[in-house]
């Protein structure tokens, strides 16, 4: 039997995230993972292409630090796909997690348990039974991708969709066993959204030939038909492209998203393994299709992952599957699609108040709600704005009170299992809002042990500063859009609005915030260089979209992820010659802008 201050079960992308805080901040942690490879969606599931928090001021936290580290270590860098800024080789993320934990001394990884009973004392949660081993913990964090946990520990949760009256979402079914509902048929065939089974191919060049890609016994290519309806084949290639001409299966659109009886993820290990092994010979053929219509060029990468004895996955297929969805808690608050939406004539939600008028807000997220079913299309409220060149999505927060169960002690989540509903966890789900809720998890659970106290008996507020104070990879609390985190005044920014939560807009409010100049801020990267050609903006209202024409009659779109550079767009009149320090991304046809300036000739094309 093992004593430990904090325990984290999973090694996902929230309880890797929560273990590394927990113990950067002092706490005696464990850290308990099924997989050799720590970061779940980010790394084992093979998602190396994660979605949202992609601008200069939402990079902040363990979500900054790790796409820092990227840029330092993944070879080719990370603009390749137009799907996301940010793609990278599966095993140099799982390489950088290693590295962080394996450098906390008061840090243990226990590899290859998976959890057998959690132990309870009436209303609160002791530690965790395994196979061999049981560890005893002051706090106990759910981090398993299914929230296995919570079903273990009894601990209520929820599983599946609710009606529209329930929270009132505008996006959710009137009912949910009327087969007059438009969304009947979805809700019956889908209890949750569709997990996918990662498989990575490669381009291995023109005039060679892959080796052949056999397909499943099942095969039917009626299945993949209209892949690429409305692109190209090299568009549908360079969705999910990876350095080094590896490509990331992971395509809604008739493609490996395998949702056939999803009960069976909770049913147990048989039941599991009989979905597993389905969607496993489903990504299979996906990869055959591809390979018969496209060309014996693009073969698997078969060293993508690493083959481990027993499992299913290795090799191109990743480690375990890409699971969207999850038991979700029953918290002291619950995450409704009213509290990811933009308010009326506002681009972000509002900031999160609990029932002491706290702003309770831990961790920030902006992506666009994205629900997978295959066969259908699942209408959405929309909460997307077009902003430095490029629709994204509007951002909002995940409030602390949806960690903490509602009448549970000695417990809290941090992954897909917080307590959100059906409908926004289409947006709480991803990657960088997960290692946000795992970093905020992990603080807590230290602060508990450091002030001897329950999760629910915390402080929020000292939370907050905590995060905002980490010395490592401080996090952001309030999601302004225009607050760059290398700025001196970031963290005064952050407190304003966490004390006028009222008064909050993304887009800082003059008369709170001076004007800051971060023109000259950029990633660090070895891949930016100096472009100039003639620009022309199309500028709608305060929006605008942007070409760069080249003298060889070539062009790119311009996309900016820094406000300053946003900014100074919208000032510019063209069609105008202007020099751009940049990192180009040819295979998704723009250039990321890092710092513009126009051309001395077009100079008093800047407006005054």
């Amino acid at each position: 039997m093992l004593t430990t201050e904090v325990l984290v079960v999973g090694g996902g992308t929230g309880g890797t995230a929560a273990a590394i805080q927990a113990a950067r901040r002092g706490a005696k942690t464990i850290l308990v993972s099924e997989l050799p490879w720590l970061g779940g969606m980010l790394t084992a599931a093979g998602v190396a292409a994660p979605d949202g928090n992609e601008l200069m001021a939402w990079q902040t936290g363990i979500w900054g630090a790790f796409l820092r580290e990227l840029r330092q270590r993944q070879s080719g860098g990370l603009d390749n796909a137009w799907v996301s800024f940010f793609t990278y080789e599966p095993q140099v993320g799982a390489a950088i997690f290693a590295d962080w934990v394996s450098a906390l001394s008061n840090l243990q990884w226990i590899v290859g348990k998976v959890p057998r009973q959690v132990l309870r004392e009436g209303d609160r949660i002791l530690g965790v039974r395994f196979d061999d081993l049981t560890i005893h913990a002051q706090v106990t964090l759910d981090g398993t991708e299914l929230g296995d946990l919570l079903a273990l520990g009894d601990v209520p949760y929820r599983w599946g969709w609710e009606a529209q009256a329930q929270f009132d979402e505008p996006s959710a079914p009137q009912a949910l066993k009327d087969p007059h509902d438009s969304l009947y048929p979805i809700v019956q065939r889908y209890p949750v959204q569709s997990p996918t089974w990662v498989v990575l191919m490669r381009d291995f060049g023109a005039g060679d030939e892959a080796p052949q890609i056999l397909p499943a016994d099942n095969y039917d290519p009626a299945q993949f038909e209209g892949v690429w309806e409305g692109y190209e084949p090299d568009a549908f290639l360079n969705y999910g492209r990876l350095p080094h001409n590896q490509f990331m299966l992971n395509w809604p659109q008739q493609g490996n998203d395998y949702g056939d009886n999803l009960h069976r993820l909770i049913q147990g290990k048989d039941a599991w393994t009989a979905w597993a092994e389905e969607a496993i010979a489903h990504s299979q053929n996906f990869a055959y299709f591809i390979q018969s219509a496209l060309g014996s060029r693009y073969g698997l990468a078969v060293d993508a992952f690493p083959q481990l004895p027993g499992r299913l996955g290795g090799g191109a297929l990743a480690l375990m599957p890409y699971y969207r969805e999850s038991r979700r808690l029953v918290g002291l608050t619950t995450v409704t699609e009213s509290d990811i939406l933009p308010r009326s004539g506002m681009p972000a939600a509002a900031l999160p108040l609990n029932e002491r008028g706290e702003m309770s807000a831990i961790a920030i997220g902006n992506y666009p709600n994205d629900h997978h079913y295959p066969g259908f299309e699942m209408p959405l409220a929309p909460k997307s704005m077009h902003w430095g060149g490029r629709w994204t999505g509007t951002p909002f927060t995940i409030p602390f009170e949806a960690l903490i169960p509602q009448a549970v002690d000695g417990l809290l989540v941090c992954e897909k299992n917080i307590s959100v509903s059906h409908i926004a966890n289409g947006a709480t789900r991803l990657q960088p809002v997960v290692l946000g809720i795992g970093q905020a998890a992990g603080m807590a659970a230290a602060l508990c042990v450091e002030q001897q106290c329950e999760p629910r008996a915390l402080s929020v507020g000292s939370l907050q500063t905590a995060l905002l104070n980490e010395p490592i990879a401080p996090a952001a609390i309030v999601p302004l859009i225009n607050n760059v985190p290398e700025h001196p005044e970031w963290q005064s920014r952050q407190l304003k609005f966490q004390a006028r939560p009222q008064s909050f807009s993304s887009d800082q409010l003059p008369d709170l915030l001076a004007d800051q100049n971060v023109t000259d801020l950029r990633p660090k990267t070895s891949m930016e260089a100096l472009y100039q050609g003639v620009l022309k903006l199309t500028q709608i209202g305060q929006t605008w979209s942007g070409e760069l024409y080249f003298r060889n009659g070539s062009s790119l779109k311009i996309v900016t992820l820094n406000p300053s550079i946003e900014t100074a767009c919208r000032q510019l009149q063209t069609p105008c010659e202007v020099a751009i320090q940049g990192i180009p991304n040819w295979f998704a046809g723009w250039i990321q802008v890092l710092k513009i300036t126009p051309c001395l000739k077009d100079s008093e094309n800047l407006r005054r």
